[in-house]
């Protein structure tokens, strides 16, 4: 929709809006995850049945509803989209359509095309960290607990605003980098790109488990004594931070290659670009759901709160490093030049 609004602009331009209004909306909404005033801004909302941190998430929630019926309006108004011409219409009128043409037509995909699939097995290894960042941050590095005594409450209530402001900065640097895969994509290639990408999930994942072990206490030694101290644990909290600015840029590659390079597929096939996104966001959403529904039992199983989850999403990564070495499609670096970058931030 961006590049067809952007008219002679072309893609390039529509992607560079999208990101910095992209960059910006989450930049405020980790802002209002990251402080603890919304209480006093909106008094009206705490009850004897709503405490501050209640209050707290009501006014956030609030002002979010705000902000999307803002948003909303302001496209229905402005928004001018030029309807297909009659003859567009009847060339696609024998397309099949509806949800059940995706499954129908993934015997027709392009060439190459069921490769890019991997993008499924890079959301299993991003899908934990997604889920649960500020509960490892607030239990993990915080030392909390939302049920415990005030006082592991209060660490919780902390960790999870570090993890609020941690996203912030993630989304700052997603945005930056969005600016970026363009270029990097004409000049190493897509699939070179989408595989260090993985790589460097691997590897943050791999620090959050050693990070998590390290805080609780199940190394040891005086590694484990350094931990204990204040300036350890300034130390520890930092590094959390620090890894969630280092994955901003991978998380903007996600959101953007495994796009692009359908697109480019599905171009030089002459068509289906609307097909082939719908079988990529199929290999995003179902990996989701098993992380979703397994994750859990799975941290359950070594009782190790979250670190299971990420010493398993460190091997996803891995895999998938590797099955784009050996699967992805090589794709010329100047076949993206006619693609938009944007896709499913």
């Amino acid at each position: 929709m961006m590049a067809d609004l952007s008219g002679r602009h072309g893609p390039s331009a529509a992607n560079a809006i999208f990101c910095s209004w992209m960059a910006l909306g989450n930049i405020l909404g980790y802002s209002s995850g990251s402080t603890n005033d919304w209480h006093k801004w909106f008094p009206f909302l705490m009850t004897k049945a709503c405490c501050e941190a209640c209050a707290n998430l009501k006014a956030a929630f609030l002002v979010a509803v705000v902000f999307l019926g803002l948003s909303t309006t302001v496209t229905m108004v402005f928004a001018r989209e030029v309807p297909l011409d009659a003859a567009t219409a009847k060339r696609n009128e024998g397309e099949a359509s509806g949800p059940l043409a995706v499954f129908k037509g993934m015997k027709n995909l392009p060439t190459g095309m069921p490769s890019v699939l991997i993008a499924g097995l890079t959301w299993l290894s991003w899908f934990p960290f997604i889920l649960f960042d500020t509960d490892w941050m607030g239990r993990e590095i915080y030392h909390g607990r939302p049920d415990g005594s005030p006082a592991e409450v209060a660490a919780f209530q902390e960790g999870v605003r570090q993890g609020a402001f941690g996203l912030l900065l993630n989304s700052i640097v997603l945005g930056i980098s969005s600016f970026l895969i363009e270029p990097m994509c004409r000049k190493l290639g897509a699939r070179l790109v989408w595989i260090m990408s993985s790589l460097i999930v691997c590897i943050a994942m791999a620090a959050v488990s050693l990070l998590s072990a390290w805080s609780l206490g199940d190394f040891g030694g005086s590694v484990q004594d350094a931990a204990a101290t204040d300036e350890g644990r300034r130390h520890l909290r930092a590094s959390a931070l620090a890894l969630f600015v280092f994955l901003g840029f991978p998380f903007a590659v996600l959101c953007s290659v495994p796009f692009a390079v359908t697109a480019t597929l599905a171009a030089s096939r002459g068509g289906g670009q609307g097909l082939c996104t719908g079988v990529l966001n199929i290999s995003i959403v179902v990996p989701q759901m098993v992380i979703a529904i397994g994750a859990g039992p799975w941290d359950e199983l070594f009782g190790k709160g979250n670190i299971p989850a990420f010493a398993m999403a460190s091997v996803f990564a891995f895999g998938a490093a590797v099955a784009g070495v050996v699967m992805l499609p090589k794709i010329s670096k100047s076949g993206l030049r006619s693609v938009s970058m944007a896709g499913g931030h």
